[in-house]
């Protein structure tokens, strides 16, 4: 059911998704950034407020750009490809507001964990439902990437339990499988991926537009939260390069990309948050006057990173024999 035929260019496509990971990367310290300097500026949001509000800014705005980009194309939107986005929207933007509630309930540490379980939940699925094993090398590599992001995120075994937090994180990691299998869905092949991401990111905005209007005062409210050039500068390129760039290379090119192997891929995003990490808080903190501190260069950043990228070389390189 969910195998597909578009796999003629999966190096160059591995490739590109490991790119859109370098934006989503990014995107865990600039939202951060933006949400220090929120506080700052009005105490009595809500870290809800203020992380659904980023979202619905980032695809909302990611919505009309594509959209003015694309208008020409619009008028041939079919119905699979308003099914296709919808599906999308609906995964993507449910599985972020469960992982936005999971990490105030658990340490970053263990949300970040826990939510690369899709390498190890894709493969489940589809030993279920083709009734087949994964060949021994995909085996070795997913275990090797869950063992690298374990390293990355430092999680406290001896405190770990399975709590709220910890089970509306592995919820969010479920629903993030079936938007990545949704995906590769063999109907959706012939679908235009503009106009469908079009629908995506539409459906994501629509989705968390409720999540704001809950926890906000008015919409004054939320203009004077981005009224600094730093917020405005933050939120600009999280909707050009971790929003727009990075779901278009995804909905374009995972397509070329066996389901397990994308999942691999995709836990590259902890490997460049952890690089970003050493360096880019500090530039924030100068430019948007909070208080972030870069983190330290550590051994976890080369065991955990190491790892994760020997099993994608691994898999890559199986590919090209």
């Amino acid at each position: 059911m969910f195998q597909t035929s578009k796999l003629t260019n999966s190096t160059p496509a591995a490739i590109l998704l490991i790119c859109a990971t370098v934006f989503w990367g990014a995107s865990f310290v600039l939202t951060k950034a933006l949400g220090g300097l929120q506080s700052k500026l009005d105490p009595r949001a809500s870290t809800w407020l203020l992380a659904a509000l980023s979202l619905v800014a980032r695809f909302g705005g990611g919505a009309v750009l594509t959209g003015l980009w694309n208008s020409r194309r619009l008028g041939g939107t079919t119905q699979l490809e308003l099914v296709e986005g919808l599906g999308l929207g609906i995964f993507g933007g449910a599985g972020i507001l469960l992982q936005m509630d999971g990490v105030m309930h658990t340490e970053a540490s263990t949300c970040a964990f826990l939510t690369q379980c899709y390498c190890i939940f894709i493969p489940a699925f589809l030993v279920w439902r083709r009734r087949e094993w994964p060949g021994k090398t995909l085996a070795v590599a997913c275990v090797m990437v869950l063992a690298g992001v374990a390293v990355l995120s430092n999680v406290d075994w001896g405190q770990f339990r399975l709590g709220r937090g910890e089970w509306e994180t592995l919820a969010s990691s479920a629903l993030f499988t079936a938007q990545i299998l949704w995906l590769e869905r063999p109907k959706f092949l012939n679908n235009d991926s503009r106009r469908m991401t079009v629908v995506m990111f539409a459906v994501t905005a629509l989705l968390l537009t409720p999540v704001v209007a809950v926890n906000t005062s008015g919409w004054r409210q939320c203009i004077a939260l981005y009224r600094p050039a730093a917020a405005l500068g933050i939120i600009a390129f999280l909707i050009l390069g971790s929003t727009v760039v990075a779901y278009s290379i995804m909905n374009e090119w995972q397509p070329h990309v066996p389901a397990t192997e994308a999942g691999l891929i995709y836990c590259c995003e902890p490997l460049f948050t952890a690089i970003f990490a050493v360096f880019l808080p500090g530039c924030l903190s100068a430019w948007a006057g909070v208080a972030y501190a870069n983190e330290r260069l550590t051994w976890r950043l080369a065991a955990g990173g190491g790892l994760i990228t020997a099993a994608n070389l691994v898999v890559l390189l199986r590919k090209r024999a």
